[in-house]
């Protein structure tokens, strides 16, 4: 298929978004905050990376949007907001969508993805607030819910806990009345993995889904022989098994296990435009994709992906950020026979909960799914 340039906001239908395209850009700023993780995702990452950005609009129109990064190049995408996004933005149209394929372009020299698509988020995010704000709604009430609530899944990053501080964790997430989870596998020896794996499942009983992530730790044949094993525990996923850009090894695994086991793959993540995300899907070498908002470049790329997602039946769900992920999930639109999106809930890591905010959180999580509270704009403004 052709994959849509983002030169334009889509809808969730595909359609192109109606802007009043007079206003411009008069003034965009950042500052980076650092927020501090109450449950360390490792050693070295107790906290997280936000940078956050404000457009004002020729008509005086107000907009805040965020960049992120857990614990690596957070002053990167700083610079690169504070200095070559700014010196390209200001002067220039406003209209969300309107600067993503000339912004990119600018950017390319320093890369076509990765700290360049981060921080291109920064400014799509704020003018889609800024949008929405003037339009005197909120992000759902603007593109259109199509639901009112999203199944959300419980997730950690728990590789390094104890078997038993992982068996805590799963117990935490069905007494909060999650019926999914995703746990982190990729020990030295695949036997230690099933054993974590059996002590989850007998907590979640037959019926709730157990998905798996990786994180990249595998090649080709380990990934074939672990995912082998780990199959005895009816994983509904397995989340970024190779290197994230090895679409050949992707496509390869696929076969395997289309073959074996059956289990689909899962990668976006770690994809930062819709150029790839194309591939891995016109290549059948995933089955579910998860854009990050952010890594992508923004809600613009994002609904994009979604588009290509859907014209090859791809379910969709968004990886972390569930202030923001949540509400766009509530707006996708159902696609015949693909399972409904979801929201990722890692434990102790919203920004709501790390007191990061500065309003109350535009969505809250209870009994398993995401719901909206009530919000102007995308509801993101941090303290």
């Amino acid at each position: 298929m052709t994959v849509p340039p983002p030169t334009a906001a889509l809808l969730p239908d595909g359609t192109a978004a109606a802007f009043d395209p007079a206003p411009t850009i008069a003034a965009f700023d950042t500052r980076l905050v650092r927020v501090p993780l109450t449950r360390p995702w490792a050693a070295d990452v107790t906290s997280v990376g936000v940078i956050a950005t404000h457009v004002v609009r020729s008509d005086g129109t107000e907009g805040w949007g965020f960049s992120w990064t857990p614990q690596i190049g957070a002053e990167a995408v700083h610079a690169l907001l504070a200095n070559d996004i700014t010196a390209f933005a200001i002067g220039r149209s406003a209209d969300p969508g309107s600067e993503s394929l000339a912004l990119w372009q600018h950017l390319h020299e320093a890369g076509g993805g990765g700290l360049t698509t981060i921080a291109m988020a920064g400014l799509n995010l704020a003018l889609w607030d800024a949008a929405v704000r003037a339009a005197g709604t909120s992000l759902t009430g603007f593109l259109g819910a199509q639901r009112e609530s999203v199944r959300a899944y419980g997730s950690g990053v728990n590789l390094h806990y104890s078997l038993d501080e992982l068996v805590a964790q799963v117990h935490r997430w069905v007494d909060a009345g999650f019926d999914a989870v995703k746990v982190k596998v990729g020990k030295p020896d695949v036997a230690e993995d099933l054993d974590r794996l059996k002590a989850v499942r007998e907590v979640l009983g037959p019926e709730r889904a157990l998905m798996i992530d990786a994180n990249q730790r595998w090649e080709l044949d380990r990934a074939t022989r672990a995912l082998d094993v780990l199959a005895e525990v009816s994983p509904a996923w397995i989340e970024e098994p190779l290197r994230s850009d090895d679409l050949f090894g992707h496509g390869e695994l696929a076969k395997r296990l289309a073959a074996s086991s059956g289990i689909p793959i899962a990668v976006g993540e770690n994809l930062h435009n819709v150029y790839r995300f194309d591939d891995f899907l016109r290549t059948g070498a995933a089955q579910i994709v998860q854009p990050n908002i952010v890594r992508v470049g923004g809600i613009t790329p994002f609904l994009g992906i979604a588009a290509i997602a859907a014209e090859y039946g791809a379910a969709v769900h968004p990886h972390l950020l569930p202030e923001l992920s949540g509400q766009l999930a509530l707006c996708l639109r159902a696609v015949p026979g693909v399972p409904e999106p979801m929201a990722e809930d890692v434990e102790d890591a919203g920004f709501g909960t790390l007191g990061a905010l500065l309003d109350e959180s535009p969505v809250r999580i209870a009994d398993g799914a995401l719901t909206e509270v009530a919000h102007a704009g995308l509801g993101i403004r941090f303290s």
